[in-house]
């Protein structure tokens, strides 16, 4: 392993990071969600953080499969690293899709970058997966704020 897969693998724990921070502000907000969507969000933030857990699993696993770091694992390292941030608890049901919205926002960013990192170091394996979870946040993006434009 080289230089870029050293880069490649601390993006990839900033990603972990963000996806840890993204994954509890979910648990937040399906715990605390209230009002007329209640049943609606209550479901859809369980199914969202569901599947950043998988996601926090795949990153660590791909951190340690490039062989030259290990992954963060500490919570206060993920909340240095990470470029999303808390929430309160107390948002209306609309302010936490927007929340939500925008850290998807982050998390695609971050994926981008380490997609850019990836495809220097001609790490086929990063690039794939990172490409599916652009895919799907992006459709998961487009359909929240679709939700959002209604509420």
């Amino acid at each position: 392993m080289n230089n870029t897969h050293l880069q490649t693998s601390e993006k990839l724990n900033v990603l972990l990071a963000d996806y840890h921070l993204y994954y509890q502000k979910l648990r937040n907000f399906h715990w605390n969600v209230t009002g007329s969507n209640f049943f609606e969000l209550h479901l859809k933030f369980e199914e969202l953080y569901e599947d950043a857990k998988l996601k926090i699993d795949e990153i660590a696993e791909r951190i340690l499969t490039l062989r030259v770091i290990k992954p963060i694992s500490n919570f206060s390292d993920y909340l240095a690293a990470s470029n999303i941030k808390e929430s309160n608890s107390d948002l209306k049901d609309v302010e936490m899709v927007s929340t939500i919205l925008r850290d998807q926002d982050i998390l695609i960013k971050q994926l981008r970058i380490v997609a850019k990192s990836a495809e220097e170091a001609e790490d086929d394996g990063t690039l794939d997966f990172v490409g599916t979870y652009i895919g799907e946040l992006e459709k998961t993006s487009w359909m929240l704020n679709a939700w959002n434009q209604q509420n």
